[in-house]
């Protein structure tokens, strides 16, 4: 995935609407932005070129993966609703399981990017990123990318 200027500006655009009230907005977003491509790009290398069931994410994948399955049983990993993600009960439940990982994952509730269909790169139409009051935190995207990974879901980006 090649980063493209306008796909930043996007990005960017989307993140002030959150970071209105920040001093300085425009600078904060610009860096999330940069750093959220930055690592999104380096996700789908990842699971472009490798057999992701052995792929770890974290130091602590495991007790990552069963607390999920754990707490979101039936959470289906193809295509996540962002509704369904954005409603108040959900977000409620992906609160208290992250607040699980807070001393176990550093930067557990730093905004990441989310795709949404996993047969999907990451851009503007497949990404959860922050629409209205909400942000995808780094636990909520290991613990789904992790479960498409155990799961073979990501196994399809492979090339």
């Amino acid at each position: 995935m090649d980063m493209e200027v306008g796909d930043v500006e996007g990005l960017a655009a989307a993140l002030n609407e959150i970071s209105v009230g920040i001093a300085d907005g425009s600078s904060v977003e610009s860096a999330w932005a940069m750093l959220a491509y930055e690592n999104a790009d380096k996700h789908m290398d990842l699971i472009s070129s490798c057999d992701c069931r052995f792929l770890h994410l974290s130091c602590c994948d495991e007790e990552i993966y069963g607390k999920f399955r754990e707490v979101f049983p039936d959470m289906p990993l193809d295509m996540i609703d962002e509704e369904v993600m954005r409603s108040a009960p959900m977000k409620e439940r992906w609160r208290k399981f992250g607040e699980l990982f807070k001393h176990k994952v550093e930067d557990y509730n730093f905004g990441t990017l989310l795709r949404c269909n996993v047969e999907g790169e990451y851009d503007s139409p497949n990404t959860i990123l922050g629409k209205s009051d909400t942000f995808v935190p780094k636990i909520q995207f290991l613990a789904i990318e992790i479960a498409r990974n155990r799961e073979g879901f990501n196994g399809r980006m492979r090339a």
